[in-house]
């Protein structure tokens, strides 16, 4: 009985975690990421660095580019963030002729035009609130057409190719609807399509349309009747980072082009996003907004300067809230539950075929904010994940407190690689 008691007390010991992993030091932190990093595969790197003092605490081929995935996505929201702040939405408006008058009985003679800005999740949620803006505007009946206008950004639907890309998972668009994918099909006429969808919300909301359903341009100098914002930016760039949301990321990616080029290309917001991160020194190849071309090229270096410049910055909030927990949310949810990781880090995982890579922020047991970039290439990308979580876990039991505190050890050698 004895012996049946003290088994149920370390099986319920085990399932609850109750017995805490030891803290390293840095030169067993050293040790732990020396010997992963050895059984990895030569075209892989690794960077550890702390964000407050500067300390480098592990660098292995830490200059050499790889492919980043979606790691990419970094880039991305960091330059979106900085450019057009947290508070910054896109806006989807109906408009029509500047003449446009609503005569008695709430008729609006003449096509109302659906604008799109760009939001990636415009869809029948906020085409419902937009239709309900319009009813409030006066507007009962519609004697005109309903037009869809897209011109915002160009006409590629995706970031590779003309066609199709099932791992974007939609039809980039200014006037996206829904993505643009309608009963598991995607539309590549998405100015009519958004057009006929919103004409349908604004029937069930009251007003009736009498024309049909087409693409087109607002007429210059258009006026206003009703608006509908995306979420924040700072809630964007969650919704793209945490779950790695391609689509959102191409889209968010355009419209960097569209505000700072006058041009809602994927080769415009490339531009601007080197831009952004050459202030900071950061000088990545960038291809597109999702990661999603093997194209895109960075080190982990680069990575780690600019998680340590977004560290320092007034949206560092903004920035850090929009990764991924350990163990808790996003593309990490199910990973390093049971770790010394779980709930400490905030990152950016990163998946293509022979490609895994994950970077991000550790808080340490010892109380410090560290940064690192873990990238593998030409990698089996199971067994890269099961070592990015075996490292992510040793640098979350670091103990050690920094090199200006008292009981600090001196600085850990670097490691080199071939």
């Amino acid at each position: 009985m004895q012996r049946v008691f003290a088994t149920l007390l370390a099986l319920l010991a085990t399932l609850a975690g109750a017995t805490p992993a030891a803290g390293y030091d840095e030169s067993d932190l050293k040790k732990k990421l020396a010997r992963e990093m050895r059984l990895a595969p030569s075209s892989s790197g690794a960077y550890v660095r702390d964000m407050d003092s500067g300390e480098e605490l592990f660098a292995l081929r830490e200059n050499v580019v790889r492919i980043p995935a979606s790691v990419e996505k970094l880039f991305t929201t960091s330059s979106a963030l900085l450019r057009m702040g947290p508070l910054a939405t896109l806006q989807t408006n109906a408009v029509a002729a500047p003449a446009a008058i609503v005569e008695p009985g709430g008729v609006l003679r003449g096509d109302l035009v659906l604008v799109g800005g760009g939001d990636p999740f415009f869809g029948e949620a906020s085409a419902t609130l937009l239709a309900r803006a319009v009813l409030v505007a006066g507007i009962r009946r519609i004697e005109g057409a309903i037009i869809g206008d897209e011109s915002a950004y160009d006409a590629r639907r995706a970031g590779c190719c003309s066609g199709y890309d099932f791992d974007l998972g939609g039809v980039l668009s200014a006037l996206a609807y829904d993505r643009g994918i309608f009963r598991g099909r995607a539309r590549f006429d998405a100015g009519r399509f958004a057009a006929a969808r919103f004409a349908a919300r604004l029937r069930a909301a009251g007003v009736a349309v009498r024309g049909r359903s087409r693409a087109g341009t607002a007429p210059e100098g258009a006026k206003t009747f009703a608006s509908v914002p995306s979420m924040p930016l700072r809630e964007l760039a969650r919704f793209i980072n945490a779950p790695s949301n391609n689509f959102a990321a191409e889209m968010l990616f355009k419209e960097l082009g569209a505000r700072y080029r006058d041009s809602g290309t994927t080769a415009a917001g490339a531009d601007v996003v080197r831009d952004t991160l050459d202030d900071f020194g950061v000088r990545p190849r960038v291809v597109d907004g999702s990661g999603l071309s093997r194209s895109n090229r960075a080190t982990p270096r680069q990575v780690v300067r600019l998680l340590e410049r977004m560290h320092n910055q007034d949206i560092a909030s903004s920035f850090r809230a929009s990764l991924a927990v350990t163990g808790a949310t996003g593309t990490v949810k199910a990973r390093m539950r049971r770790s010394a990781a779980a709930r400490r880090c905030q990152v950016k995982t990163g998946t293509l075929r022979g490609v895994s890579a994950l970077a991000g922020y550790c808080r340490t047991a010892g109380g410090r904010d560290l940064g690192f970039a873990l990238m593998f290439n030409r990698a089996n990308t199971n067994a890269a994940k099961s070592r990015e979580d075996r490292i992510a876990a040793a640098i979350a039991r670091l103990s050690s407190a920094g090199p200006d505190a008292p009981d600090a050890g001196g600085t850990v050698p670097r490691v080199r690689g071939r």
